[in-house]
């Protein structure tokens, strides 16, 4: 494995562009499937100050991906599996916060990898259908992304979904996913991703060729394991040109073990044990030993070295951990080792390790039609609720902003008036000063730019309670539960003072006028805007850029006397 840059950590991450921060990643992923347990952790180090520098940055696309690499480090080191629920949260509330649907089916794929390394199955073929019900009708175009970023997301994502059918032994279910993951990269893909999709393929072949062996397919299994061979071969020229560690001038299949074990499988023979025995000695990817030991022993079968073979199969049965090796494959090991007993007349108790081994494949196999059907009608259960999800958030969303719209607005602000729960709410009318000079001198493009940033700097101004909604035009709504005037005035306050500050090639000089009043008891809604709206003209007729509160007592729309255009005095509630 190539040494951890650790240069590349600290100031200088400041210098480099968000194209490297992302192919760092990406190279560090690719590294951290097969080095030592320290390395593992030299590499989520280096992932953790990668993800500071694009937190830092705040480039929600870039942010959402660095997640994803700092939680698929951890579960790949599978020591530090749990540390990775942090990063998943964390990515789950920021793709959906952000309409990042690809990346948040991603992360209940991630989550469903990290389920199967704690054994809990059922969980994660659930996480795995909330997954798919995202990724059957994604939206063609997200976060501004290219056709071709927007691929290779969608084929991630699919990726992820497989290795955990995989795991589980749903292949049918696997196959299709892994199908539609290499279509949607097949026009743009490049060499690791060909790795990756042809590596792929070559493990689900192996693991259901010996599934179908094992219920008496035996025809059914060669062309599983002949399929898997032929992709061993194809792998060979993207493996010279992918980001897996490799040694220059090495075949793919002296140096990958599913590889050498997909030919071995094919047609077991003498001439592929010194290349088994060698790759055995390596650091592998996860779940190829079990694999590699199935190869080994059927090629050493195949001169007559049957107590070798026996004694290998064991050896490695005792050394597979139950939590961390997926059961079909741990069974082919059992089964495998049964057979060498039964034919070749080795081992004690010959019989009743074949009737464990018969018994326990037969219970598996129930469970795997059981999760197949489980699987199919969880994602239809989660693909209807997505879209149900999807048309009420539509029907609350306004398309521009991704703010709530005014209907959503009018709901919220019916249920706090209405509420017999007696918690001060402040309500804010903001207007934007300057913005029809923005559409009239500049373009509506323009207009809809500034719309959104100031949209954006407004809520993220605000508490994560707060609420900040479209209200039509250039004007928004603020609602502030729990917020005496007092203290709405002073978050307010900070709201006019970011977009005041924003940098004029994003705000073209619009500032805010804002009105702001409480909520009294027994008010309606439409009276409470209608007083923030008096309140708002008043800061506009005082010069914009400033906060304007009405008093409970006394006229609508009184401002207190300001030194600071962007600060106001509270009045009494």
């Amino acid at each position: 494995m190539e040494q951890m840059d650790q240069g590349a950590s600290g100031p200088a991450l400041g210098d480099k562009s968000d194209a490297w921060l992302l192919g760092r990643a990406r190279e560090l992923i690719a590294n951290v499937q097969r080095c030592s347990k320290s390395e593992q952790i030299e590499i989520i180090e280096t992932l953790d100050g990668l993800l500071d520098e694009t937190q830092r940055r705040g480039e929600p696309l870039l942010v959402a991906q660095m997640l994803r690499a700092a939680a698929l480090a951890r579960i790949i080191s599978v020591s530090r599996a749990e540390e990775a629920e942090q990063q998943l949260d964390e990515m789950l509330a920021h793709t959906r916060r952000h309409g990042a649907t690809l990346l948040q089916a991603d992360c209940h794929a991630l989550r469903g990898r990290r389920l199967v390394l704690s054994g809990h199955d059922d969980a994660a073929l659930t996480e795995i259908a909330r997954a798919l019900a995202l990724l059957d009708d994604p939206p063609s175009q997200e976060l501004g992304l290219g056709r071709r970023a927007w691929d290779r997301l969608l084929s991630t994502a699919l990726n992820d979904c497989w290795i955990v059918l995989n795991q589980l032994g749903v292949y049918e279910a696997a196959e299709e996913v892994i199908t539609r993951a290499h279509q949607a990269v097949r026009d743009s893909a490049g060499p690791h991703e060909i790795t990756m999709q042809l590596m792929n393929r070559v493990k689900m072949l192996l693991g259901w060729g010996l599934r179908l062996e094992r219920i008496g397919r035996s025809e059914e299994a060669g062309e599983k394991f002949r399929t898997a061979a032929s992709m061993a071969i194809a792998v060979e020229a993207p493996f010279a040109e992918s980001l897996f560690p490799r040694k220059a001038g090495v075949a793919a299949v002296d140096q990958v073990a599913s590889l050498a074990a997909a030919l071995a499988f094919a047609a077991p023979s003498e001439a592929h044990i010194d290349r088994l025995r060698r790759l055995r000695t390596t650091p592998l990817f996860p779940f190829d030993k079990p694999l590699l030991s199935i190869a080994l022993a059927r090629c050493l079968e195949s001169i007559g070295n049957h107590e070798e073979a026996f004694e290998l199969l064991l050896g490695d049965r005792d050394d597979l951990p139950d939590e961390h090796y997926q059961p079909s494959i741990r069974i082919g090991v059992i089964h495998e080792l049964t057979r060498f007993a039964d034919r070749y007349d080795l081992g004690d108790p010959r019989a009743q390790l074949a009737d464990y081994a018969g018994a326990l494949e037969a219970e598996l196999w129930s469970m795997r039609e059981s999760q197949s059907a489980a699987l199919d009608t969880r994602r239809e259960h989660e693909r209807l609720s997505a879209m149900h999800g999807a048309i009420t958030q539509q029907a609350m969303q306004d398309p521009l902003t991704g703010l709530p719209n005014r209907r959503a607005l009018d709901e919220r602000l019916r249920g706090y008036a209405s509420s017999s729960v007696s918690e001060p709410l402040a309500v804010a009318l903001i207007d934007l000063d300057g913005f029809k000079g923005v559409n009239d001198l500049r373009s509506h493009a323009d207009g809809d730019d500034v719309l959104r940033i100031v949209a954006s700097t407004l809520r993220d101004s605000l508490r994560g309670d707060d609420i900040v909604a479209r209200y039509g035009g250039d004007e928004f709504v603020a609602l502030l539960p729990g917020a005496p005037l007092a203290a709405a005035t002073q978050a307010m306050n900070r709201a006019v003072t970011a977009v005041d500050e924003l940098p004029r090639h994003l705000s073209h000089g619009v500032t805010l006028s804002v009105g702001l009043v409480a909520l009294r008891t027994g008010e309606r809604a439409e009276e409470v805007l209608s007083r923030a709206d008096a309140s708002m003209y008043q800061a506009k007729r005082q010069g914009g850029n400033r906060i304007a509160t009405a008093t409970q007592i006394g006229d609508e729309g009184q401002t207190a006397p300001q030194d600071d255009p962007t600060s106001a005095v509270d009045e009494p509630t």
